[in-house]
């Protein structure tokens, strides 16, 4: 079934809910590991074959509902010229937005549409394989969340300085570069074939409220919006992470179809106050799925009947994980909790 088509009904006429997780294809998976060791990170992202290849691997393994584009987030600190590199295991950068001067630093070489190219290519071939009753996810980094790495080379500690560069020049300075390049990434992940594009924000959680409200939301809208001018069709999916409910209901955003929600915030508290008007996703502990299997069928169950008895808006719920797939998941874990929820999340 697709994340955003009429449900698929069974047997007994209940609709499933829809599953993927962040980081499906990543490293705890056994299928990307035999492609890694004949290769390095940024060639299996640019390679559109591999990156096809990395991207399918769980949907033929796992049967997740959505195939999301293995990609990296930070590619556009490499057109801008920051000198990304993932050569020591973390990404680092050659230089780093330490003050409003380092903004002259950044220089663009290559044509923004021929950059990300890459992308766009990956996307065709997916989508070509991908079956049709299953959605292919793109995306790109937040804003502010790309901003941080920008300054602080990671997302990592207090993020002062990312703070003080609100008021030094260095946020603006940085969100005039990076619009147009995150821009461009959606509409050649959209003319891929992407149905939908995701917005990560994993480090705007750090913020204050009355910050996020004056400083992440009027850039989260600008994106939305000028992408929709273009693919009123395709949807948004916004990702916060560390985010509280009263964020969510500030962001207002009619562009944006889907919020996603970390395991820390209640999905019953969320799927009622904010289901009118998104779609949500989320959210269950991805840590859970480290645990041995009774264990974590008795976390699924108790995760499920709450919901299950409170009458909420399930179809507008998409199953997932409050965060990535972590490193060394079992991967019979995966396998055993896409088809419990499967077999049990219906309505």
């Amino acid at each position: 079934m697709g994340l955003f088509n009429d449900r698929n009904k069974n047997i007994s006429s209940k609709t499933e809910v829809p599953v993927w997780f962040m980081r499906q294809a990543g490293r705890y998976h056994s299928h990307y590991q035999g492609i890694k060791k004949d290769s390095d990170f940024m060639t299996m992202c640019k390679d559109p074959k591999l990156a096809c290849e990395i991207t399918m691997g769980p949907i033929r393994d796992f049967n997740f509902d959505a195939a999301i584009l293995f990609s990296d987030l930070l590619f556009p600190l490499e057109q801008l010229g920051l000198g990304l590199s993932y050569k020591s295991g973390p990404p680092t950068l050659e230089f780093r937005l330490e003050s409003a001067n380092d903004l002259k630093k950044c220089k663009i070489t290559t044509p923004s549409l021929e950059y990300y190219q890459f992308q766009k290519e990956a996307s065709r071939l997916i989508r070509a394989e991908l079956n049709k009753t299953k959605t292919l996810l793109g995306f790109v980094g937040a804003p502010f969340t790309l901003y941080t790495y920008a300054v602080e080379g990671s997302h990592k500690g207090d993020l002062t300085s990312s703070k003080l560069g609100f008021y030094d020049g260095r946020f603006q300075g940085f969100l005039d570069l990076l619009i147009p390049e995150l821009l461009t990434e959606m509409y050649l992940q959209a003319e891929g074939g992407c149905e939908a594009i995701c917005l990560f924000d994993t480090a705007v959680g750090e913020l204050t409220l009355p910050d996020f409200k004056e400083f992440i939301i009027p850039a989260i809208k600008k994106i939305t919006s000028e992408f929709k001018k273009v693919h009123p069709n395709k949807k948004i999916v916004y990702y916060s992470k560390l985010t509280h409910i009263d964020y969510l209901q500030e962001i207002q955003d009619k562009n944006i179809d889907v919020l996603g929600i970390d395991w820390r915030m209640s999905l019953k508290t969320a799927l009622k106050v904010l289901g009118n008007d998104y779609m949500i996703q989320g959210n269950l502990d991805p840590s859970y799925l480290h645990y041995e299997w009774p264990v974590l069928e008795k976390k699924l169950a108790q995760f499920w009947q709450p919901l299950a008895d409170a009458g909420l808006p399930l179809n507008k719920w998409i199953c997932g994980l409050g965060h990535g797939v972590l490193q060394l998941t079992p991967e019979s874990n995966v396998l055993k909790t896409v088809q419990w929820i499967h077999d049990h999340c219906q309505y």
